[in-house]
């Protein structure tokens, strides 16, 4: 029996939830509330797809699709949440055969790339799979360039003692020199989140960055998701806020979302932020901490001295002709701008 492709729509929304909470490899953003809210700030019309054989449901993969001069794009997730992959999640094999389970994936896929062509036919794709499906042939045959990324996974379930010592002299040596100075670090509320992404778009803004997490977003993922999905932990010094981070987490995984910036006082604050937040995951039985990416050099040296394992995913990409034309096109003359430009200023010079 072939897969079918289901489109769900919001009287379904607690079978959908379901499905996510007895599918391996999903995040907040895969339930129902948290699509929602990636839809009303994305701009994007959300497809939630399962796939069924038969009666029994095999996989979901939500996509997202917006119009852009003219043409149809496709991603999953949007770039609002593109550090967090929402590409498809698959059953539990149970007691499944390699084969069939392999056939099952394949079967999904294809269907998931006929329902695309028959109803949104779509100039670009754009999917990031979780580490998780870390088979991706089947994309690969439906014409998918596969590129690997990497995450940062610590297992939180050694002993804390044993935890922090497996951390570099640096990072032992901030925790106990930032205890010492009298950092405190306590959970916030839906306050203390806004407080925290503020204060991160205010350093993008001061390096001349573009920071795309609108405050109103986050406090919404506060307020929608299920209690305890989103948290805030908030450093404070002598009274006062020095640093947050917010995250997100499911029964077994906490993310370190967005945060980490240290904007007061002179200790450091930031490694003991996240050794607290390790240390209140592990207390509620959650077993391991993702660092949320491994792949922006300068920021891997700090993320690294925890001692984490990097763990790879796919950014999975599948464009007609014509995209890739335009893209071509647009990559060329952005080479030349920029070829211009050099030479006018050694010519100024």
């Amino acid at each position: 029996m072939s897969i079918s492709i289901s489109r769900i729509d919001e009287s379904e929304s607690t079978t959908w939830n379901d499905y996510v909470d007895r599918f391996p490899g999903t995040n907040p953003f895969h339930r129902w509330e948290g699509l929602q809210t990636v839809a009303d700030y994305s701009g994007c019309r959300l497809h939630p797809l399962v796939g069924y054989n038969g009666n029994q449901p095999v996989a979901l993969v939500p996509l997202y699709e917006r119009s852009a001069r003219g043409r149809t794009l496709v991603r999953s997730p949007p770039r609002l949440v593109e550090s967090f992959p929402l590409g498809p999640v698959f059953a539990p094999p149970g007691g499944m055969k390699r084969r069939k389970t392999e056939r099952n994936r394949t079967e999904f896929v294809d269907a998931v790339q006929t329902w695309l062509d028959e109803h949104v036919d779509p100039s670009y794709v754009h999917i990031r799979a979780g580490p998780v499906v870390s088979d991706v042939r089947t994309f690969q045959w439906n014409g998918y360039d596969a590129t690997p990324f990497y995450t940062y996974f610590l297992d939180l379930t050694p002993d804390p003692d044993d935890l922090l010592a497996s951390f570099s002299r640096d990072a032992r040596t901030n925790v106990r020199d930032a205890e010492e100075s009298g950092v405190t670090v306590r959970e916030g509320d839906k306050t203390d989140v806004k407080r925290i992404i503020r204060q991160v778009e205010r350093r993008h803004h001061e390096q001349d960055e573009s920071y795309p997490m609108p405050v109103p977003f986050v406090a919404d993922c506060y307020s929608r998701l299920p209690e305890g999905a989103v948290r805030a932990y908030v450093a404070e010094m002598d009274g006062e806020m020095v640093s947050g981070i917010v995250t997100l987490e499911t029964e077994d995984v906490i993310y370190r979302w967005q945060g980490g910036v240290k904007y007061g006082g002179d200790a450091p604050t930031t490694d003991l932020l996240d050794w607290h937040i390790m240390q209140a995951a592990r207390d509620r039985g959650i077993e391991q901490y993702d660092l949320v990416g491994a792949n922006m050099r300068r920021l891997c040296g700090y993320k690294a001295k925890f001692s984490p394992e990097p763990v790879v995913y796919y950014n999975l990409t599948r464009h007609d002709r014509l995209h890739q034309f335009l893209t071509d096109a647009q990559s060329l003359a952005d080479g030349l701008v920029h070829g211009f430009e050099t030479l006018r200023h050694r010519v100024d010079r």
